[in-house]
């Protein structure tokens, strides 16, 4: 049972004694209503791409942008959190995110830090549960030394700009630890679960391959729970602050690392590709709607909001690669209508007895009968005759007689595939779908354990 006593009704408004921008902007109470937001069709702006990959040393940030009142501020079952605690979080956040600090938004980040501690608090009780898993000093360096690289930096220089920002070494040093050991926790535990099976990865394979024949968006996505900060007027007005913040040029990966609720936030915010008609009206609205390169407005759906990025687009004519087999019957172009019909005739019977495995064998077997294995192709390069069925066939499928020049065909869908370079391989798409099982499992797991938990608010 979930149990979170407040002794307030905002409970850390308080808090907040200055800010960048003074006082910080008020709360609104939770509303049952939709906030109003702009069209879904009209883009917010746009994204600066280079900043996803130019190295980012840390911002400096200086004390006076904000402060926090010290004292024990949040207890999770027997463990506390203070002032302190929370004021650390939200620099590393600031860092982290390249979010300026401002006196309309210094209240989201603030409430992101205050979850992202209670997660913490409970991590790390849970670990404590498992004393043989122990995270070394040296697995923290590796992981600093990895962000500070992605920075441009060493890993002394990195620390030495937390340092001068006021992010002390010994709660970063053991945030990092806490994540190594998360990590290592849902993977050993639930690594099971999150296999997949060579079936799995071939039907995700087989359905890029059919979402390539439409129209699909390459999107980045932040979405942020309304009951995760406080309501749906908190989470517009979060996700409105965090759109200013990106089109100014703020990272969108990195944003949305930071501030997604999304399973996607552990790859920055990338959702993939997304087929046209899978998602609500109102992304679908969006995805229609934005160029490549622009950011949205809120867009508000049951229980929270997203910020979509819209990275790319296709309009179904990406590269796809088919395996085809065939059994014929011969007709010149000129075959009278009695002998096409009766050629006809003869392949609809068989039609419902052949499969990829037994065309070839059929067809050498019976007087009249054509057979031949048409190998792999990209589909926008064979005969028209055969595209409509090479796109839309099911694998394994059979199809009823197609006429072309040369005579009658019955074609067979034995394979079909992304083609091209950017085109994943069986192992990535592996790799991908494990990582999105045990991101799903360590959210429901964190889930659970903040419904048992006993957090007050002091």
């Amino acid at each position: 049972m979930h149990l979170m006593r407040f002794t307030t009704g905002v409970a850390l408004s308080a808090l907040i004694a200055t800010s960048a921008a003074g006082q910080t902007a008020p709360q609104n109470p939770p509303t049952q209503e939709r906030p109003q937001t702009a069209p879904a069709g009209q883009a917010a702006g746009r994204v600066d791409p280079a900043a996803a990959t130019a190295p980012r040393a840390p911002r400096m940030i200086t004390q006076s942008e904000f402060k926090l009142a010290d004292g024990i501020i949040a207890t999770v079952n027997d463990q506390i959190i203070t002032g302190f605690d929370l004021r650390q979080r939200m620099l590393i956040l600031i860092l982290m995110s390249n979010i300026q600090p401002t006196g309309e938004n210094i209240g989201a980040i603030q409430q992101e830090a205050l979850n992202a501690l209670i997660d913490e608090r409970l991590q790390a009780e849970e670990l404590r549960r498992y004393e043989d898993l122990v995270v070394s000093d040296e697995e923290v360096d590796a992981e600093i030394a990895n962000m500070a690289e992605g920075a441009g930096l060493t890993g002394e220089q990195y620390m030495a700009v937390l340092e001068q920002s006021g992010i002390r070494a010994a709660p970063f040093r053991e945030q990092i630890r806490i994540g190594i050991g998360w990590r290592q926790l849902v993977g050993g535990r639930f690594s099971a679960r999150a296999r997949v099976g060579r079936a799995q990865v071939e039907q995700r394979m087989r359905q890029d391959a059919e979402a390539a024949a439409k129209p699909a968006y390459q999107i980045g996505e932040i979405y942020i729970d309304a009951a995760r900060v406080g309501g749906m007027q908190q989470a517009v007005n979060g996700a409105r602050q965090l759109i200013q913040q990106m089109i100014q040029g703020a990272p969108f990966q990195a944003v949305a690392s930071q501030f997604s609720s999304a399973p996607s936030a552990i790859r920055g915010g990338d959702a993939g590709w997304v087929v046209q008609g899978t998602v609500q009206p109102a992304l679908q609205q969006a995805f229609d709607n934005l160029d490549v390169g622009e950011l949205s407005n809120p867009i508000v759906v049951d229980g929270g909001v997203y910020i979509i990025y819209m990275r790319d687009k296709r309009d179904g004519s990406a590269a796809t690669q088919v395996s085809l087999k065939q059994v014929m019957v011969e007709l010149p172009e000129n075959a009278t209508p009695e002998q096409v019909s009766a050629a006809s005739s003869r392949l609809t019977s068989l039609q419902p007895q052949l499969t990829c495995d037994n065309m070839l064998q059929r067809a050498t077997s019976e007087q009249g009968l054509l057979g031949s294995d048409l190998g792999e192709s990209d589909v926008r390069n064979l005969a028209p005759q055969f595209q409509q069925v090479a796109s839309t066939g099911a694998v394994g499928s059979v199809s009823g007689p197609v006429r072309t020049p040369l005579g009658l065909h019955l074609v067979g869908v034995c394979g079909r595939r992304l083609g091209g370079p950017q085109a994943p391989t069986y192992e990535q798409v592996e790799r991908r779908m494990q990582t999105e099982g045990l991101s799903l499992l360590g959210r429901r797991y964190i889930r659970d354990l903040r419904a048992d938990a006993l957090i007050e608010m002091k």
